[in-house]
């Protein structure tokens, strides 16, 4: 039986639910387990967990909303993290974790070999936090790290904490997406930020949206987008003070930089081709590149789609 997929929200899970979800972790019968804002007893919490340790299929975790809500729980999700092998995407946005937490939780994470998506959303970190989590975006040439890393909605980190963060992902080679959104970044932390994106060859995503930025922002990057070579495909700027002329003229210097990528694919498609070779698997997905700076359109590239990439290229 292939494994499937078990996803509950907001609702209080009975002891039976509780039976039937820890069965199917142990039958590795199931890949995604979402849990979201879930209410249930701290026993239960430890039956999941403990099931979830030697669980082999489970590919991602969603305990968003609170279902992490006390440092016991903390610990008890730290020491299933520390045996399972198998998780690739782990969500606790909205969580009270703290910078407490993070640290119980840090060293399964960073010894964890299959994680590359975290959801640290509105869990109220700090800058201790902000170290700990550099550390999962280890140098170019190191060990693999995070492809994705959402630290939204965070207020206590400071411009000190936010540095930080940018110099480890300037050297990181691995994230594909940050999302900062709805955090008191200004013009002074954007800045350090495009100077991260110019130095990554990786970053495709970065979610700025609701962070305080201005037209001086904005010019910054547009002048990174407009003079350096990136990686970076989508742009958020939605909810600051940045005139609609300028985010426009940022989205189309993104759009004719992914044309530009587009036709250079696929004219090596076209060589390999004609030399009898199958072209190379495209692993980013078809879902569309919609750049949200556009006031008219909505952000389309969701957790879920870039995670099923992820997922498809931990598995190759």
């Amino acid at each position: 039986m292939l494994p499937s997929s078990i996803q509950i929200s907001g609702e209080p899970l009975s002891g039976a639910e509780v039976r039937d979800i820890c069965r199917g972790l142990r039958d590795n019968a199931v890949r995604l387990l979402s849990l979201r804002g879930c209410r249930l007893c701290d026993r239960d919490f430890g039956r999941i967990c403990r099931a979830l340790a030697g669980a082999t299929s489970l590919a991602q975790l969603n305990l968003n909303l609170g279902v992490v809500s006390s440092p016991s729980r903390i610990k008890q999700l730290a020491e299933a993290l520390r045996t399972n092998r198998s998780i690739q995407s782990l969500f606790l946005h909205g969580s009270p974790l703290t910078d407490a937490g993070l640290a119980l939780l840090n060293p399964a994470l960073a010894l964890h070999p299959a994680l590359v998506a975290l959801d640290l959303g509105d869990c109220m970190l700090g800058d201790e936090a902000i170290n700990l989590i550099c550390g999962l975006l280890p140098p170019d040439g190191a060990k693999s790290g995070l492809k994705e890393l959402t630290l939204s909605a965070n207020p206590g980190i400071t411009p000190k904490g936010w540095s930080r963060l940018a110099i480890a992902v300037a050297h990181s080679s691995q994230v594909r997406v940050l999302n900062l959104d709805y955090n008191p970044l200004g013009d002074h932390v954007a800045g350090m930020l495009a100077v991260a994106v110019a130095s990554s060859r990786t970053l495709e995503v970065l979610d700025l949206e609701g962070t305080g930025l201005t037209n001086q922002s904005a010019q910054t990057l547009l002048d990174m987008v407009e003079n350096y070579p990136t990686a970076l495909r989508s742009l958020v700027l939605a909810e600051n003070s940045i005139s609609p002329e300028l985010q426009q003229q940022i989205c189309d210097l993104l759009s004719e930089g992914e044309e530009e990528e587009e036709m250079a694919g696929g004219a090596g498609n076209t060589q390999e081709r004609e030399r009898g070779q199958e072209p190379a698997a495209h692993q980013r997905g078809s879902s569309p590149w919609m750049c949200p700076s556009d006031p008219s359109s909505q952000m389309v590239l969701m957790t879920s789609g870039l995670g099923d990439s992820l997922l498809a290229e931990t598995e190759m």
